[in-house]
């Protein structure tokens, strides 16, 4: 472990990825190879998905736009945050030089801020489809939503860059130790010198906005939604309407409630968490939904379940006609 750098006059060019302070060294190994698993699930599985998406004509629908859009983020997330601290426990590996920190800082909010632009889009496209089905066609052509998704890649990129720039102009000159698993607004904002309270505020305020605006329309979307479905008649319909609804609310479930629970925790007085578990709860909300959004998709949704049997069995296909082959030879 590097010692902390306490002169004054010395301005850190590099910083040092802790990880978990209170994990013992017989343990790094495991706990490398464990997010090594999640990494190579993580894109394995996603890209699955994006394959299907690229190639199966019958998924080319506005709903799986979003979908594709959802497993790029999740892809690009993964990269980003978990090859180095892999490296950091496996090879002892954590030192990253500031401006390679600042980078990962900026796409790890990107990222997030991404993800939360696309979980509203994906509430837009189930409101107006459940709310007004005449007019879902033409309000929500493939067109619009490729639109309305290359919007949200775009603009995500805005919010994260505003304190990433602030954080850039910031003086390092104490401590290089990052207590997280990766660069973050909150680990580097704790080692800068001198006044940090505006950095704090701009963090703390982006923060809020990309992630309880569109958490706010999508409550307010899935209430619209509720209200209509119950006043259909058709009990087939409602129950339509509510498998429709349930891989996108159980992805949305999955997001935003953990990051709540970590946001309300300094106003629960009885409830106290030590380093360790707080980055154990932000591993699990940053690293489980990329993880399991397309295992949610396979069982979820009936298009992507059909594809994939249909892929599997024509396999099995070719492999016996391989294997018929070879025997009659």
């Amino acid at each position: 472990m590097p010692q902390e750098n306490r002169s004054a006059l010395t301005v850190v060019t590099e910083f040092f990825i802790v990880g978990f302070p209170g994990l013992q060294p017989e343990y790094f190994n495991l706990l490398a190879a464990f997010f090594l698993v999640i990494y190579v699930t993580t894109v394995l599985g996603n890209s699955v998905l994006v394959l299907s998406f690229a190639i199966a004509p019958k998924l080319q629908k506005p709903m799986y736009i979003t979908m594709l859009s959802l497993a790029l983020s999740d892809i690009g997330f993964s990269t980003v945050a978990l090859p180095k601290i892999i490296s950091r426990y496996w090879f002892n590996n954590g030192y990253i030089s500031f401006y390679v920190c600042l980078i990962q800082r900026q796409f790890i909010h990107y990222f997030g801020t991404l993800n939360s632009f696309i979980l509203m889009t994906m509430a837009l496209d189930r409101y107006l489809a459940i709310c007004f089905p005449l007019r879902y066609p033409s309000l929500m052509t493939n067109r619009t939503m490729s639109l309305l998704s290359g919007l949200s890649w775009v603009s995500a990129m805005i919010p994260p860059s505003i304190s990433t720039i602030q954080t850039g102009r910031m003086v390092f000159c104490g401590s290089n130790l990052i207590i997280q698993c990766y660069c973050d607004s909150v680990s580097m904002n704790s080692l800068a010198c001198g006044d940090v309270n505006l950095q704090k505020y701009i963090s703390t305020t982006v923060a809020s906005i990309v992630l309880l605006l569109p958490f706010s329309f999508i409550i307010f979307s899935y209430i619209s939604i509720g209200s209509s479905v119950i006043r259909t008649a058709n009990n087939q319909a409602r129950l339509k309407a509510f498998s429709t609804c349930a891989t996108q609310l159980c992805i949305i479930g999955i997001y935003f409630i953990p990051r709540l629970f970590v946001y309300f925790i300094p106003y629960m007085p009885n409830f106290n968490m030590n380093i360790d578990q707080k980055l154990a709860v932000t591993m699990f909300y940053g690293f489980f939904p990329p993880l399991v959004n397309p295992f949610i998709y396979y069982f979820r949704t009936k298009e992507i379940r059909l594809l994939l049997f249909k892929w599997c069995t024509h396999k099995n296909g070719i492999s016996q006609e391989i294997n018929v082959v070879a025997i009659s030879k």
